[in-house]
């Protein structure tokens, strides 16, 4: 029996809706919602993130428009810096446990806590998407070593890459460039 990769990932606590447009929900965010601009290798704006705390784990919600159409490969990054070129100031993936988790879904080592389902773009440019992570908290709140707090203090970055994530290959399956990038940081 072939396993699927949605299933996989629905295991491992994570779940992807491709929906219609979610552009009022992520502009009508719930109390404790943090919301953040996503911008393009411009430093253009081209899109929105909303990332909610949840029971568990948090539920991340993206809208974003002129992207290259297709899959790209998305990650939660352990500095909340996106300044250029490329975003490479947004470090890493967010990956604290000990020893450090091994990339991708996939991975029977793995996941890293910054691993999230790739991103679909249709063919006009724009995605939305809403993704929930068990391997990250919002805040102190059942936050861990293994389980880190995107609200540190240096906080994170959700960074979306120009290809698509296999979720096995090391050190970010392959998703190569970083096309896109969004702050996640306390008020």
């Amino acid at each position: 029996m072939t396993k699927s990769p949605f299933l996989t990932a629905a295991t491992l606590g994570m779940a992807v809706i491709l929906a219609p447009p979610l552009a009022a929900a992520v502009n009508s965010p719930p109390p404790q919602t943090h919301t953040g601009n996503l911008v393009g290798a411009s430093g253009a704006r081209i899109g929105t993130i909303a990332l909610s705390p949840a029971p568990g784990g948090v539920l991340v919600r993206v809208e974003a428009r002129g992207l290259t159409p297709g899959w790209h490969g998305m990650h939660l990054h352990a500095v909340a810096d996106c300044a250029g070129p490329g975003f490479k100031t947004a470090g890493a993936h967010i990956n604290h446990g000990t020893p450090p988790a091994p990339h991708g879904l996939l991975n029977p080592q793995g996941p890293d806590a910054g691993d999230l389902p790739n991103l679909f773009v249709h063919s006009d440019g724009a995605a939305q998407a809403e993704v929930f992570t068990t391997l990250v908290r919002l805040g102190d709140s059942g936050a861990t070593a293994a389980v880190p707090n995107l609200l540190d203090a240096d906080g994170s970055a959700l960074v979306i890459h120009t290809s698509p994530d296999d979720h096995l290959s090391q050190p970010i399956g392959g998703a190569g460039d970083r096309v896109a990038c969004a702050l996640i940081k306390g008020r």
